[in-house]
């Protein structure tokens, strides 16, 4: 049981960074959130190891952990309003394509940026998706053509889904 969980938490924890990282442009707040998400995780691992997508259920957990901190950081910022805007540091450098595309990413509106990431970037099929959002088929099919459509336009080139590929360099 000890081992299952080990696996299932060395296996998912880089795809978990990967995805919050591009949800939510920074990674010291993936890391945080993949860890946190693998913890609860964790607490509930006789549950969820019985599941048939233990792993989709864990990226339903940080998508939902995601969207509460962008709660959290929006109402933090309209307290901070007179404060000014804070200071970003990026832990690592990236390629120009990735920030144009992580940029860009963060132009969308939340549930387009949610669905691509897991549909492109992690290769979610269209009803494992709709799974992990808890949303129609036909929604998160909607959600992927217009945000594939805004990233195009924001891009100012063909985007595809090698595009959104997993790169774990």
């Amino acid at each position: 049981m000890e081992d299952d969980l080990a696996e299932f938490c060395r296996r998912e924890h880089r795809r978990l960074v990967a995805a919050l990282h591009l949800l939510c442009g920074s990674l010291p707040m993936a890391e945080d959130l993949a860890q946190e998400t693998l913890a609860r995780v964790c607490r509930d691992w006789k549950r969820v190891r019985g599941m048939d997508a233990p792993g989709a259920y864990a990226h339903r957990i940080a998508v939902n952990l995601a969207t509460s901190a962008f709660r959290r950081r929006a109402a933090e910022r309209r307290a901070h309003v007179r404060s000014g805007p804070a200071a970003t540091v990026s832990a690592a450098p990236d390629s120009a394509t990735a920030v144009a595309v992580r940029e860009a990413l963060a132009k969308l509106r939340p549930e387009q940026r949610r669905v691509l990431v897991l549909r492109y970037f992690l290769g979610y099929s269209v009803a494992e998706t709709a799974e992990v959002l808890g949303q129609p088929v036909g929604t998160v099919k909607t959600h992927a053509l217009r945000g594939l459509s805004a990233l195009r336009g924001e891009l100012g080139t063909s985007v595809t889904a090698a595009d959104m590929e997993m790169r774990n360099a």
